[in-house]
């Protein structure tokens, strides 16, 4: 009853907005009606679209992303409706989406369905032709963030590699990019890729899933210039310009530290600070919402001065627009989010990020936070490495650090990236399914 209930909803929502269905072709949604919410690939595809899973053996890449209508997971929904699944497959941070970022995922069987799970990370990051033999489809549906090292889309690029390979047919039913709203930072050079950045694509590449696999696939990425059997369900309303509250969709982490649409904004730039002797904020209650060390004693007097003053609201201070207020908290473990944080158990002083600028504006952002760091770990004699090796596969060359310890300005280090990211902007036009955002 749930499912049908669903279904009505899902058709009246497409009823209600006066366009034909998306399909998997490169017709844009026409509608610029801004009183109902995206509908998302999935969601098509089960109120419109079901005729492309008849008779087919099926596979699913999924996680606890998956859902339509914010609250029925697909794979529920699916087998349910009597589709043939074989298995699922989970990225990173597991099916339900319950593991640590970088930590170990299992084989396992799904409790509420009883399908085995095949994790697609670690040593197993493409499916092998085992796990493809006995299926004739597979479909990812998972939320992306946007940024070139979350690992969705690396996991979406090995199966894509695999499809090919065994002339199966890969099915991305699309959602929206909460940062596909611009395209920005640096570039991935040749010798830096890694499963945080396996193709030469900006830190912000401003493409949902379906856009990202249709260039992969497109521009010949793929092992040997292979292509796969690619079918893209699009989404129903969706318009690059769109941020994610305009979208109507409810956020679900797609991540365990990406708990809120704030962070996930944040989340292209803080992440560079993975590279460096920082905290983020794992470990805490505002994950990825927030920059700050041990050894700052920048930060830490600002923090003392409030309390001595016996300020009620705590100072702060703002690079190109982004504003933070200071801050200190200890990393602590938090059981399925951070089970071993950077600085665990160790007081951090920083800040806390509070407002919204544009895409331009939070990269220079990050670039003056990375000088500041810098600067200060000079002037309290830094005992532990302030740059780690993974910064450099993090911003896709050692450029970034180079430029860093040479005091170059943020407008100097801003514009090394930006020839690059210019011609990718030309490349990117060629694959859109969506309007752009100019």
């Amino acid at each position: 009853m749930i499912i049908t209930h669903f279904l009505a909803s899902l058709l009246w929502l497409s009823a209600c907005s006066g366009r034909p269905a998306s399909g998997t072709g490169n017709t844009p949604p026409e509608s610029d009606s801004t009183e109902q919410r995206v509908l998302t690939g999935a969601e098509v595809l089960v109120a419109e679209k079901m005729n492309l899973l008849k008779g087919r053996k099926v596979a699913i890449v999924a996680n606890q992303t998956s859902l339509l209508n914010g609250e029925t997971h697909l794979v529920d929904t699916l087998k349910s409706l009597g589709v043939d699944i074989k298995r699922v497959f989970a990225p990173e941070h597991g099916f339900r989406g319950d593991h640590d970022a970088g930590k170990h995922v299992s084989n396992s069987k799904d409790i509420r369905t009883g399908l085995p799970v095949v994790s697609l990370y670690g040593s197993n990051k493409k499916p092998t032709p085992a796990q493809l033999a006995d299926v004739d489809l597979v479909i990812f549906d998972i939320q992306d963030v946007g940024a070139r090292f979350y690992t969705y889309i690396s996991t979406l690029a090995y199966v894509m590699e695999a499809c090919a390979e065994q002339k199966k047919t890969l099915m991305v039913l699309d959602r929206p990019n909460p940062n596909g709203w611009y395209v920005e930072g640096p570039v991935l050079q040749e010798g830096y890729q890694s499963f945080v950045g396996l193709h030469k694509i900006p830190t912000v590449h401003g493409m949902t899933v379906g856009e990202y696999a249709t260039m992969v696939n497109q521009e010949g990425w793929l092992k040997g210039g292979a292509k796969c059997l690619l079918e893209v369900v699009t989404c129903k309303g969706y318009k690059h310009a769109m941020k994610w509250e305009e979208t109507g969709l409810p956020w679900i982490a797609p991540s365990p530290n990406l708990t809120t649409e704030y962070s996930a904004y944040l989340y292209p730039m803080l992440c560079w600070f993975e590279g460096m002797a920082a905290s983020v904020g794992r470990g805490t209650d505002h994950p990825f919402e927030v920059l700050a060390a041990p050894w700052h004693k920048g930060y830490h007097y600002q923090i003392r001065r409030d309390s001595a003053m016996g300020n009620e609201t705590p100072s702060g201070f703002q690079y190109y627009g982004l504003e933070a207020s200071y801050i200190q908290f200890t990393p602590r473990a938090i059981a399925g989010k951070s089970s071993n944080p950077e600085y665990l158990g160790r007081p951090c002083y920083g800040a806390k990020f509070q407002n919204r600028v544009d895409g331009r504006s939070l990269f220079m952002a990050g670039i003056a936070l990375a000088k500041n760091l810098e600067e200060e770990s000079h002037n309290v004699k830094l005992a532990e490495p302030l740059y780690k090796e993974s910064l450099s596969l993090l911003m896709g060359s050692n450029a970034f650090e180079t430029m860093v310890k040479a005091q170059k300005t943020e407008e100097e280090i801003y514009q090394s990236w930006q020839p690059e990211v210019d011609r990718f902007k030309i490349m990117r036009k060629k694959h859109l399914l969506y309007p752009d955002f100019n």
